[in-house]
C-alpha cells in the first residue's frame, strides 16, 4: 500500500509579495487607465483568456487572478484580445513575472464547433453571445502573440484546453494525433487541473528570481526536458513503451539471498551508475526489511510512455498510452510520466494534492465582484441587455459547493481535469456566499438557481480510509457498483439545504447540477428532501443509455438504477402533492453502441413518453478514455493487446450517415428522420416497428416536411427555407396538445409549448391533405 503523500504547503502559508500594500481591486484591471487608478505602474502577472472577464468564482481567470492577488501580486486581465496582431497583448505593458494563458472555461475547439464539426454561430462566454471572438486552438495563438509582444517574458499555459492536451492526444477536428500543446505552443510551463497550488508556488519562486527552467518539481505541471539535464539525476525510469512485449528477463533471484549476496553472484554492485543527467532504468532488487522484490520509491519513478512519433501512427499504442495515463491520476500514488517528442522529453509531474476545506473556503471567499467587468455594460450600465453574457447569466444566482467527480465516466473530462477526490467547501462558507449574493447582486429575487458543482450530490462524499484512497487505482468509485469503502452519507448536504433555505430573503433553492442518482438512492431521506423542496418542476439526470453494451463503455450504471430512483422520485413528489418530472439525458453514437442498441433506446423512450428536444451526440474530447476507444477501436478499460483474442475491440460509430442514424433514433418523433429510420429498420429486420399503431416506433405514412430543425432554446438552430415557409403557410395546422405529462421534452420536462407555429398536415394513405 502506498504511503500518504506529504501534506503540501497551505495556500495561505506564503509570505505575501510586497505589492500586497495596494489591496484588492474592485475588478482586476483590463486597461492602463484602470491600473493608474489603482496606483500601479506595472502588472506582476497578466492573464490572457478566451472568455469575457466575469469576476465570479465560476470563471477560471477570476479564480486564478484573485488567488494571486491574495498573495500580494498585481494581476491584470486581457480578455478575448484581437489575435490578428500582438498589439492587444501589449495593452497592459510588460508583466514583471509571467503571462498566464488560457483558452477559457471550455476547450476552444469544442466551444467553436459542434459534434458534427460545424462551426457554431454563438458563444456563451461572450457579451451578447456573439461568436467568433476567440480563435481555433486559442492557447497556441495567444501564446504566439505573447511571445511576439514580449519575447523574454515567461509564458505559462493552463485551463482546461491545456489540461486535456498536456500529452500527445487524438484531435477529433483533424482526425489525427497531435503533439502535446506545450510542444506546439512553445510555452515555458504547463499547469493542469485545479491550478491554485501550482500557480502560487510558481509566482513566488519567480518573484525570488528563480529561473523558470528550474521549476521542474511542482506537482500539476508539465515541462520539456532535454537529454543530459542534471535535474533528471536520481530518477528511475519504468519503461511502458510497448504492448505485449515483456521487459528484460532477469534470472530468478533466490528470496533467501541478501542484496549483497545477489550482487556478488552477478559480479556487479547493487546499482549501476547511469550517465549524468539521465534517469536510471529500473532494476528489481530485494527489500532489506521484507526480503521481497521491491521497486524504487514512487516519488522518484517516472513512467516512459510511447513516443509521440509512435502513437501518432499506431492506434493500439495510443490506447495503451491512454490507459497508463489514466492509471497514474491518483495524487496519492501517481508517478511522473515522460513522453518523447522529437529530440526532447515531455515530463508530466503527478497531479496536485486536492485543496482542503479551509483552502477551498479561502479561494471562494475572495472578494469577487460577482459581475462582468464594467466595460461590458450597455448604455444603461446594465449587463442584462444586448451585452448579456449567457454563461454568466446561467450561474449568476448559483453557488458552487464542491469540485471533482469520482464517477469516472469515460466520455467526460471532469475527472481528468479536477480529479476524482471531492474537494468541498464548509457549510459556513456556502451560507456566507448566499447571503452576499442576496445582499449585493443586482436582480436577486430570492431564488438560488443551484447549489452544486460538477455533480449535485457528491458534497463531502469520499473514501472512508485515507490509506485506501491513496493506494487506489480504480478509475471510478461507483462502477461497476458503489465501492464498499465509499462513504455515501448525504447528511451534510441535507443539513446545508435546510440551513440555506431558512435564510432571510431566500424563497427557493433549486438544484440544477446533474444528479448522480445511483448515489442518491443510498439516502432515501436525501431524495425526499430534494424532491419536496428543491425541484422546480423537473430534475435533470443522465442515464445516458438503456443498453448494457454502451453503458459498460461509459462506466455508467444500468437502467435499473434509474428505475429505482424514478420510483422514489415519483413517490416523494406524490407525498409532497407536486407534479414533477425527471428529464433523462442520453448520448447518441458513443463507442460501443450498435444500431440495435439505439433502436432499443428509441423504443424505451417512446414507451416511457419521452420526446427529446435537443440530442447530444458523442463528442470525442481530448484525452478522454472514450476518445481513445473512438480512435483505436480498443477498450483501454480492459487492457490493451495486439492479440485479437485478448483485450476487447469496440464498435465505433463513424461516418456521417451512421452518426445521423443514431441521432435519428433519439429523435424518433421527428418526421424529418422517418425515411432514414424506415430504411434502417427494414435492413435490421425490424419492419414490425413501422406502422400507425401505438406500439410502433414510427408511422408508415410520411407528412410534408421542410427538413429544418427549429428549437426555441437554440439560437443557432437551422432555420426553415423560404420556399418551405410558403408551403407551410398554405397548409396551417394547429399544434397537437398532448395529455398532461405524457410527452416530455428533454430540456423542460413539461409538455411542449403551444407556440402557434404552423405545421404541415400529416398525409395519410387515402387521405391526402387539402391544397
Amino acid at each position: 500500500m502506498s504511503a500518504l503523500p506529504q501534506p503540501p504547503k497551505a495556500l495561505t502559508a506564503y509570505r505575501p509579495f510586497w505589492a500586497k500594500r495596494f489591496g484588492p481591486a474592485p475588478f482586476l484591471p483590463m486597461t492602463r487607465a484602470e491600473m493608474e487608478q489603482l496606483g500601479w505602474d506595472s502588472c506582476d502577472i497578466i492573464i490572457v483568456t478566451g472568455d469575457a472577464y466575469v469576476d465570479h468564482a465560476s470563471f477560471g481567470m477570476a479564480v486564478i487572478g484573485r488567488t494571486l492577488e491574495a498573495q500580494g501580486f498585481r494581476v491584470g486581465i486581457i480578455a478575448q484580445p484581437d489575435w490578428q496582431s500582438a498589439d492587444a497583448f501589449k495593452a497592459l505593458g510588460k508583466p514583471n513575472l509571467f503571462f498566464g494563458v488560457a483558452a477559457g472555461n471550455m476547450d476552444s475547439m469544442i466551444n467553436r464547433y459542434t459534434a458534427d464539426r460545424k462551426i457554431r454561430s454563438d458563444d456563451a462566454y461572450t457579451p451578447g453571445g456573439e461568436g467568433g471572438k476567440r480563435p481555433d486552438r486559442a492557447t497556441l495563438v495567444y501564446t504566439q502573440r505573447c511571445q511576439e509582444a514580449f519575447k523574454e517574458v515567461p509564458i505559462i499555459i493552463g485551463g482546461i484546453e491545456a489540461s486535456l492536451r498536456r500529452i500527445a492526444h487524438y484531435d477529433y477536428w483533424q482526425d489525427k494525433v497531435r503533439r502535446s500543446v506545450l510542444v506546439d505552443a512553445k510555452a515555458d510551463l504547463l499547469v493542469y487541473g485545479n491550478a491554485e497550488r501550482a500557480i502560487i508556488e510558481i509566482a513566488h519562486r519567480l518573484a525570488r528570481r528563480e529561473p523558470i527552467e528550474q521549476l521542474t518539481d511542482i506537482r500539476g505541471t508539465a515541462f520539456m526536458r532535454r537529454d543530459n539535464d542534471p535535474s533528471a539525476e536520481g530518477w528511475f525510469e519504468l519503461d511502458s513503451t510497448e504492448v505485449d512485449r515483456p521487459g528484460r528477463i532477469d534470472e530468478l533471484i533466490s528470496p533467501y539471498q541478501t542484496v549483497e549476496e545477489t550482487a556478488a553472484d552477478k559480479g556487479a554492485a547493487c546499482s549501476t551508475p547511469a550517465e549524468p543527467g539521465a534517469a536510471q532504468p529500473i532494476q528489481l532488487h530485494l527489500s532489506r526489511k521484507t526480503g521481497k522484490l521491491a521497486l524504487p520509491p514512487r516519488d522518484h519513478t517516472v513512467v516512459r510512455l510511447p513516443a509521440y512519433e509512435q502513437v501518432k501512427s499506431d492506434p493500439v499504442l495510443y490506447a495503451h498510452a491512454n490507459r497508463v495515463l489514466h492509471l497514474e491520476t491518483n495524487p496519492g500514488n501517481a508517478r511522473a510520466l515522460v513522453q518523447r517528442h522529437g529530440e526532447r522529453d515531455l515530463w508530466i509531474n503527478p497531479p496536485p494534492i486536492p485543496l482542503t476545506t479551509p483552502e477551498m473556503d479561502h479561494v471562494f471567499d475572495l472578494p469577487y465582484a460577482r459581475s462582468p467587468h464594467p466595460s461590458y455594460a450597455d448604455e444603461a450600465g446594465s449587463h442584462d441587455g444586448a451585452t448579456k453574457i449567457p454563461a454568466w447569466e446561467m450561474i449568476r444566482f448559483s453557488v458552487n459547493i464542491m469540485r471533482g467527480c469520482f464517477g469516472g465516466c469515460t466520455f467526460c473530462s471532469i475527472t481528468e481535469h479536477e480529479g476524482r477526490i471531492i474537494q468541498s467547501r464548509s457549510e459556513d462558507s456556502v451560507i456566507r456566499e448566499i447571503e452576499e449574493m442576496r445582499d449585493k447582486v443586482k436582480g436577486f429575487t430570492g431564488i438560488v438557481s443551484d447549489l452544486g458543482g460538477p455533480t449535485a450530490n457528491m458534497y463531502r462524499i469520499g473514501c472512508k480510509s485515507p490509506e485506501i484512497e491513496a493506494a487506489c487505482r480504480k478509475p471510478s468509485c461507483v462502477y461497476p457498483g458503489i465501492c464498499p469503502n465509499l462513504n455515501t452519507s448525504h447528511d451534510p448536504l441535507i443539513k446545508m439545504y435546510r440551513r440555506a433555505r431558512s435564510l432571510r430573503g431566500v424563497k427557493k433553492i433549486l438544484i440544477s447540477s446533474g444528479l448522480r442518482y445511483d448515489l442518491a438512492v443510498q439516502s432515501p431521506e436525501y431524495v425526499k428532501e430534494l424532491v419536496t423542496h428543491h425541484v422546480g418542476g423537473y430534475l435533470k439526470i443522465a442515464p445516458e443509455h438503456t443498453e448494457g453494451g454502451p453503458l459498460s463503455k461509459m462506466m455508467k450504471p444500468g437502467i435499473g438504477s434509474y428505475d429505482r430512483f424514478k420510483q422514489m422520485f415519483d413517490a416523494a413528489s406524490a407525498a409532497a402533492g407536486k407534479k414533477q418530472y425527471l428529464i433523462p439525458y442520453f448520448i447518441a453514437a458513443h463507442p460501443g453502441t450498435s444500431d440495435e442498441d439505439m433502436m432499443n433506446l428509441a423504443v424505451w423512450l417512446k414507451k416511457n413518453g419521452f420526446r427529446a428536444d435537443q440530442v447530444q451526440t458523442f463528442y470525442p474530447s481530448p484525452m478522454a478514455t472514450a476518445t481513445a476507444m473512438y480512435h483505436s477501436g480498443k477498450n483501454p478499460l480492459k487492457g490493451i493487446s495486439r492479440d485479437p483474442e485478448r483485450g476487447e475491440s469496440v464498435d465505433i460509430v463513424r461516418g456521417e450517415r451512421r452518426r445521423r442514424l443514431h441521432k435519428a433514433f433519439l429523435r424518433y418523433h421527428d418526421a424529418n428522420h422517418w425515411p432514414l429510420l424506415r430504411e434502417a429498420l427494414k435492413a435490421m429486420g425490424r419492419a414490425d416497428l413501422i406502422g400507425n399503431g401505438k406500439h410502433h416506433l414510427i408511422p408508415s405514412y410520411q407528412p410534408l416536411t421542410d427538413g429544418s430543425y427549429d428549437s426555441a432554446r437554440r439560437k443557432n438552430s437551422t432555420t426553415a427555407k423560404p420556399a418551405a415557409k410558403v408551403a407551410l403557410k398554405a397548409a396551417p395546422m394547429k399544434p397537437a396538445t398532448p395529455r398532461k405529462g405524457q410527452l416530455l421534452t428533454q430540456h423542460t420536462g413539461l409538455p411542449p409549448r403551444v407556440t402557434g407555429a404552423a405545421r404541415a398536415p400529416a398525409v395519410r394513405p387515402g387521405k391526402p391533405g387539402k391544397r
